[in-house]
């Protein structure tokens, strides 16, 4: 059975649990992204002739395996790692981390049993990478995504810089358009590189795109880390690109012939935030590589502040035909002094095609809000203006940081590479509009975008007279334009202009607008978009193979639910795109690969789960047959039976009615009898609890007395009921056992066409139709509210409320007077 996505990302954090304690996050990954490293090269390369690695006898993760509770494992670890870095030329790469250091790992035992664990948990028996596919869908490429974000959200501030979230890399990657590189000759440049993700994201970009393998460049100053990319290039089959240990900005490594900076097609980065000691080891001045050079002028960024020095560097590192994307604080947008003169020049020049404005909290090295700066050089001279988005409201909350959703992400790219001006969120703003005097070249965001919503303003007239203000009938014009009948439903003319009154009573406006037939019309017209878009998706998820690629599948299959429903009215496309994303996410993709990996008869089988003596398995079964525990991931038992054996759930379900009645009558009985007083008060026992066993106690020790004949009248029913739940109990029980025994015997029969029924409609579709069906619900609910807070806020005017309030004083007065109190 295929090793579930899930599973994958579980069993390598766990790696992760076995070295919490004696390190850190930014110290412990170096130890567990190295055995990952070993682990792939070892499946990938070991034994093939001319492979792009020598995987060297003794040299394996097979020689790790042999170490496992050898009192020298820590040695020997570090023995078969250098052996495999010194046959790849990776030394001072791989063989960083120290598996022998007793501060970090533990004594003797300690030692012996943590790292045997460790190397249990990477020979798990799926996780296999021989398999590997690099096209874009590939497990650990998405496992090693999943690592570095929670290394990074675990190494604090300090220590989490080298990362750059997925979600912001893919939008840097599509908004330069490297999806339509033409040649395989271009190159992606990357200074700052860190572990390399933006550099990896820009090539999947490529080559997910086109199919064309990009060159990659990087360079990056910290040892650690740039170590981490150049491992992480073999982990994403990227073994040609070129990562180079120093600073970009003093020691430029990659160079052309004449000396001079080499000028890349596709230039991506996340340079350190306003780092203050960017001209160590060089005179900016006497720059060799004329980077802060316009015509005649030399223009140096401030001594403290490195954001521009970066920014230029990448500009000088571009073709003249070279875009690029790079990530810097909003302050490169609006300081004065020397930076209010770097970016004059470079908004003469044109360089700048856009600004895209991020939500703050995104980036585990800091968390102030950044913009993404896109560079186009190649139409730099008939560029005009520069188009804006202010994105910063699209996020969702991820712990302690913002995480872009995929429908934010969706919508930067679409609203970015089309130019869509939307209100409130994105504009294109000339130059002319950008160099006048009030702006004077200064480019935040705010100036040119308000992004606020607008005031919900209170009418004082409709306080004072009543009435609903017109303008905020008005206001909801995007409902009147679908269901406009609803509107003449809802309201009318009030016994003055500009306002109007309900018709209906306030709890009668929900029913009236889900009773309305436009309304109807229109939630019919959003049902038929799905059908449409199921109709279509049907066969595809019908031909789901083995070796097939999951990511293409969601794409194709996402992208159609989103183009399908930029038809509807009122809804939404990118909130019922992020709905199918999201059970993505949760369970479909986990299903998929299962499909891909084993085809739908195996994967739908149930499996055993296999109890470790040592360690009590965490693994939730879905049914138990006996003592064995099955798990069933594509094919749960309850929709296996709500399909084929609903006569007998449904009998099982009127046998646990019948017990919570017969539980309820004993409570009854209990609650009745059983207090102080009660014919049942000395039928509790010790713990003053009323129990069958007490109850037959009790009635045995009164069965001769004449006295006790109304007792043993209630302690008789009340046992009566006891044998009866026991009874129900037991028939219950029986059921179940024999219901699940039909279910395990079920899905061994199951064919093909019965399994894809079950998955693609019963599961996975169904599940999507609730997504579209709760969004109509959602903005069904919205117009409701607002009418009704609406028509609540003006319903009493305030003449009404002071005489309501002068009566009320009035009757108070009449009171106190009663009472003798002369005020």
């Amino acid at each position: 059975m295929a090793l579930k996505k899930s599973q994958l990302y579980s069993s390598l954090w766990q790696s992760c649990d076995e070295l919490r304690g004696g390190m850190d996050a930014s110290q412990y990954k170096d130890y567990v992204l190295v055995l990952l490293f070993v682990k792939y090269v070892s499946d990938k390369y070991a034994g093939r002739k001319n492979a792009m690695l020598d995987v060297p006898k003794g040299g394996s993760f097979a020689d790790m395996v042999l170490l496992k509770g050898n009192k020298d494992i820590g040695d020997g670890i570090n023995k078969i790692i250098g052996r495999l870095a010194e046959a790849n030329d990776l030394v001072g790469v791989i063989d960083v981390a120290d598996f022998n250091d007793p501060d970090k790992l533990g004594k003797g035992k300690e030692m012996v049993d943590r790292l045997s664990n460790l190397i249990g948990i990477f020979d798990h028996p799926d996780l296999d990478f021989r398999g590997n596919r690099a096209e874009g869908d590939d497990l650990l490429g998405d496992a090693y995504e999943f690592l570095m974000r929670h290394f990074a959200t675990e190494s604090g501030k300090s220590k989490g810089q080298f990362y750059t979230p997925a979600e912001v890399s893919r939008i840097m990657a599509k908004v330069i358009a490297i999806g339509s590189a033409k040649d395989s000759a271009q190159t992606i440049y990357d200074p700052a590189c860190g572990s390399g993700s933006l550099l990896l994201k820009a090539h999947d970009e490529a080559r997910s795109g086109t199919g064309l393998d990009l060159a990659l460049y990087g360079q990056e100053m910290d040892n650690a880390t740039s170590a981490l990319a150049r491992m992480n290039m073999y982990l994403h089959d990227c073994p040609t690109a070129e990562i180079w240990k120093d600073n970009s900005l003093s020691a430029p490594y990659f160079k052309n012939a004449h000396g001079q900076l080499k000028t890349h097609d596709f230039v991506v980065a996340n340079p350190p935030f306003s780092t203050k000691a960017w001209s160590n080891g060089f005179h900016p001045a006497e720059d060799e590589f004329k980077r802060f050079k316009f015509g005649d002028q030399l223009l140096i960024p401030p001594e403290k502040n490195g954001d521009f020095a970066f920014f230029l560097h990448i500009i000088a590192s571009l073709k003249s035909t070279g875009k690029g994307a790079v990530i810097l604080p909003h302050g490169v947008l609006f300081r004065g002094n020397a930076e209010a003169n770097i970016r004059r020049e470079i908004i003469r020049r044109g360089y700048i095609k856009g600004i895209i404005g991020l939500p703050a909290n995104l980036f585990y090295g800091t968390g102030i809000p950044a913009c993404i700066i896109v560079i186009d050089k190649e139409n730099a001279a008939v560029r005009k203006g520069i188009f804006m988005i202010d994105a910063s409201k699209g996020f969702i909350k991820d712990g302690n940081k913002n995480r872009l959703r995929d429908q934010d992400i969706h919508k930067i790219v679409d609203v970015f590479t089309r130019l869509v001006e939307v209100p409130r969120y994105s504009r294109m703003v000339p130059i002319t509009e950008i160099s006048d005097a009030k702006n004077d070249f200064n480019l935040n965001l705010p100036r040119y975008i308000d992004s606020t919503e607008p005031e919900d303003l209170q009418d004082i007239t409709a306080h004072l007279c009543g009435g609903i203000p017109q303008r905020d009938i008005d206001a909801l014009s995007a409902y009147w334009q679908v269901i406009p009948g609803v509107r003449a439903t809802l309201f009318k003319k009030a016994d003055r202009p500009g306002y109007a009154q309900l018709r209906v009573p306030i709890a009668e406006v929900k029913a009236t607008i889900f009773g309305h037939a436009e309304f109807t019309a229109f939630h019919t017209s959003a049902t038929k978009l799905f059908t449409k878009w199921k109709k279509a998706s049907l066969p595809r998820l019908q031909d789901i193979a083995i070796g097939d690629k999951p990511k293409v599948l969601i794409e194709t299959l996402a992208e159609a639910l989103l183009v399908t429903f930029e038809q509807a009215s009122l809804l939404d496309g990118y909130d019922i795109y992020q709905h199918l994303m999201d059970y993505w996410a949760a369970t479909w993709q986990d299903d998929v690969y299962l499909l891909v990996a084993d085809g739908w008869k195996k994967a739908a089988q149930p499996q055993l789960i296999r109890e470790d003596k040592d360690k009590k398995s965490k693994e939730k079964p879905d049914f138990t047959l006996g003592k064995l525990k099955y798990q069933a991931e594509l094919i749960p038992p309850a929709l296996l039976i709500a399909r084929y054996l609903a006569k007998d759930q449904a009998a099982i379900e009127k046998l646990e009615s019948d017990i919570a009645a017969s539980e309820q009558q004993m409570e009854e009985l209990a609650e009745e009898h059983a207090g102080e007083g009660g014919l049942l008060e000395d039928a509790k026992n010790d713990k003053d609890k009323l129990t069958k066993a007490s109850a037959t106690a009790r009635l045995k020790h009164i069965q001769r007395d004449r006295d006790a004949a109304e007792e043993r009248e209630v302690l008789n029913n009340y046992l009566e009921l006891c044998e009866q739940e026991t009874t129900l109990s037991l028939k219950l029980k029986a059921a179940q056992t024999a219901l699940i025994t039909q279910v395990a015997a079920k899905y061994s029969k199951l064919s093909v066409e019965e399994i894809k029924t079950l998955v693609i409609e019963g599961k996975w579709l169904t599940t999507i139709a609730a997504t579209v069906q709760g969004e109509l619900d959602r903005v069904s609910q919205t117009l409701t509210g607002r009418i009704r807070q609406l028509a609540e806020r003006y319903a009493v005017p305030l003449p009404k409320l002071t005489a309501e309030v002068e009566e009320l004083e009035a009757r108070v007065a009449v009171h106190l007077k009663r009472m003798g109190f002369q005020p």
